[in-house]
């Protein structure tokens, strides 16, 4: 096991890292912007470095200044986190090749599912479904991309290669308008990621989103550890995450969850990971890989008593999987609200000091965020302050300790997204389930339409 690990992240998931090193006995050194010297994980910390100024771009994206932390501080792994550099192939390239151990997939698999068009062609050969589309990136040829469109049928949606996080992507639904968004979107593309392939894919008109957690070691052992429901989402954006997802036979999820088994164990996969699906009318179509710890993982380890970032540090360091696909058992329905610092209806971000913080607590509740009284929200980062999970033994008791758990937290000083939580826990279709990713912004958008009106 390591002795010291480095975590190349901020907030909430700094903490949550540190947290589980403390428990495998593993020293922490906290890197941090200036914006977050008074953090509460740098302060937790055996050891803290700062690595730059507030922009991400000077701190949090510096790789000569994260290596040279680790250098410095001795230590012998490097923790990414969520977000950042934790996807960068690059990164996680140098991070090895300095001398440190990479808490997350090789470079090699990171590169190979960071490219959709690769990813998808993985998955189809695992057996893996995949969303009808272009077979690959899209010719140059715009007759040619025609005749795809056809095929595949209207409406479809021209994605990024390198995209994610809901950029690089545009619906099209006539053909006289697709060249121009295939034109368009490849532009975007080669701006934003330094990549302009682009592809196609049939657009779904009503789908959720299902994601399934895997767990690989070194030693070609893979598992999955059930499904979430991410669907309530706002501009591509999760809002609301549940495990298990309510209305969908286990049989189903097994099937498709021994087949990511079955792709991790083909493309040699280390660490977390999670499949995204769309599925839509009894069907599951992969999107992509998440080659890290998910914002959401909480939800899966409330349900399976498994603690994911534990596992992701021991399978870095070299351990087997300590359990098998039968020894996982999924006990229980859970909850996350993503609590933000912005306008619960007008989504402004909202930085400032928080004068009170007062999080829940009671029989299922775990809070994890690195706010406190007195902290101060900065403005350079995405506003994501912390997340309440709730666990019940039903989906109905998740979602009433949830409305208790939002009723009972105070946070003062700052706007915050708990009035939105609060009124998605008493609405209709949602306690009913099963809701489609455009359903919040359905919703949020008829709601203004009204308040227009009055």
């Amino acid at each position: 096991m390591f002795g010291k690990v480095l975590i190349a992240n901020r907030g909430e998931i700094a903490l949550r890292v540190l947290r589980a090193c403390r428990e495998l006995g593993i020293k922490t050194v906290a890197v941090h912007s200036e914006a977050d010297t008074e953090a509460k994980y740098v302060k937790l910390a055996d050891e803290s470095v700062c690595i730059g100024p507030a922009p991400s771009g000077q701190s949090y994206l510096n790789v000569p200044a994260i290596i040279s932390a680790a250098e410095v501080t001795d230590a012998e792994a490097i923790h990414p986190g969520y977000g950042f550099l934790s996807e960068n192939a690059d990164f996680a390239e140098r991070v090895e090749s300095s001398g440190f151990a990479f808490i997350g997939p090789r470079p090699e698999t990171i590169r190979l599912m960071g490219d959709k068009v690769s990813a998808k062609n993985a998955m189809k050969e695992a057996g893996v479904p995949c969303v009808p589309g272009s077979d690959g990136a899209l010719p140059e040829d715009p007759k040619e991309i025609t005749k795809i469109g056809r095929a595949v049928g209207y409406p479809v949606i021209i994605k990024a290669a390198g995209g994610g996080g809901g950029r690089g992507m545009r619906v099209v639904h006539t053909e006289a308008a697709l060249i121009n968004a295939v034109n368009m979107t490849r532009a975007e593309a080669g701006a934003a990621f330094n990549n302009s392939t682009v592809y196609m894919e049939k657009f779904l008109e009503n789908p959720r989103h299902i994601e399934i957690q895997v767990l690989s070691d070194a030693h070609r052992n893979s598992v999955y550890l059930g499904e979430r429901d991410c669907s309530m989402q706002r501009r591509h954006q999760k809002v609301i995450e549940e495990a298990p997802a309510p209305g969908i036979t286990r049989r189903f999820i097994e099937r498709v969850g021994d087949r990511c088994a079955e792709a991790c164990r083909r493309i040699n996969y280390r660490g977390a990971g999670t499949f995204e699906f769309l599925y839509e009318n009894g069907e599951f179509y992969f999107i992509e890989m998440n080659t890290r710890i998910q914002v959401e993982h909480p939800v899966t380890e409330q349900v399976t008593g498994i603690d994911l970032v534990q596992a992701q540090i021991r399978v870095a360091a070299g351990e087997k999987l300590w359990f098998k696909q039968r020894d996982i058992a999924l006990r229980g329905h859970a909850i996350e609200c993503r609590i933000n610092a912005e306008d619960p209806f007008k989504f402004t971000p909202s930085p400032g000091k928080i004068t009170n913080w007062h999080p829940p607590g009671g029989p299922g509740v775990r809070v994890d965020s690195h706010a406190y009284s007195g902290y101060t929200v900065p403005p350079n980062y995405d506003s994501m302050i912390g997340k309440v999970i709730t666990t019940g033994d039903t989906r109905e008791q998740a979602i009433r300790r949830m409305r208790i758990a939002l009723s009972e937290m105070m946070v003062t000083g700052i706007k915050t997204n708990i009035p939105l939580h609060q009124e998605l826990m008493l609405d209709e279709r949602f306690i009913q389930g099963g809701t489609s990713i455009h359903y919040l912004e359905e919703k949020l958008a008829a709601k203004s339409e009204a308040t227009k009106g009055k």
